[in-house]
């Protein structure tokens, strides 16, 4: 889904619209951070993320081309960093640099296929903090591909479930009923977020199963939401019809 997205696979049938018009290729709206940092060895920090600018407006001086890249290398935070290599670099800081390249040409859509997990737990805590923070401030918008559900309640508005593959669907839509403005030490204390959790965990452990050759008869319109505890949890009518 994410390489249709991209431009760089063709659905097999139907069209993808964003924005208004049709993806038939790659483009620069649309700005991809693999799960690997993908950068260019022989170039630094400045150079990686530079070369994407130059990429997107051809025309700019290279005083220009500089500014922009040196405004978003100091938006991931990788100040005093632009003259190093990728060899210099720590894991954490690679996929900076890839955040920054993205973020750099101003993308319509990132598109993000698990950037994190090849991280140990502190750097991989510290850049969803980071991501999400320039999400907020940016207002981008972004599509991430994930596995692991506290990184989907945290970064996530909406949660999109999949059955499983080979051939997978989405099979429900779930609204984050947590607050936009939220805390990561503060999040498991939110009366929402273990009904949240729930019912991700179910459909992962259980109700994902059911969809074993079977095609989930999904309406768009359809969206689980989940309410606080002293209420039931409401779900959408059943999107799979197994007969």
């Amino acid at each position: 889904m994410l390489n249709i997205l991209a431009g760089l696979d063709q659905p097999s049938e139907g069209t993808v619209i964003v924005d208004n018009i049709e993806i038939t290729g790659p483009s620069l709206d649309r700005a991809v951070i693999f799960q690997s940092h993908a950068l260019l060895p022989w170039r630094t920090v400045m150079g990686n993320v530079a070369y994407a600018v130059a990429s997107k407006w051809r025309r700019w001086s290279s005083a220009q081309v500089r500014a922009q890249a040196q405004k978003f290398i100091d938006l991931v935070g990788l100040a005093g960093a632009e003259h190093k290599r990728p060899s210099e670099l720590s894991g954490g800081m690679k996929q900076r640099v890839g955040i920054a390249r993205a973020l750099s040409i101003e993308p319509k859509m990132m598109l993000m296929d698990e950037p994190f997990s090849a991280l140990d737990a502190l750097t991989r805590g510290t850049l969803q903090d980071e991501v999400r923070r320039i999400c907020l401030t940016t207002g981008q918008t972004t599509f991430m591909i994930s596995h692991d559900v506290d990184e989907a309640i945290y970064l996530a508005d909406r949660i999109v479930l999949m059955t499983n593959g080979p051939g997978a669907v989405v099979a429900e839509i779930v609204e984050n009923p947590l607050p936009k403005e939220r805390a990561r030490i503060d999040l498991h204390r939110h009366p929402l977020y273990y009904p949240l959790r729930n019912h991700i965990l179910d459909f992962l452990v259980t109700r994902s199963r059911t969809f074993v050759g079977v095609t989930p008869n999904y309406d768009p319109r359809n969206v689980v939401v989940i309410r606080p505890r002293s209420e039931p949890v409401a779900v959408t009518p059943p999107i799979a019809n197994a007969s």
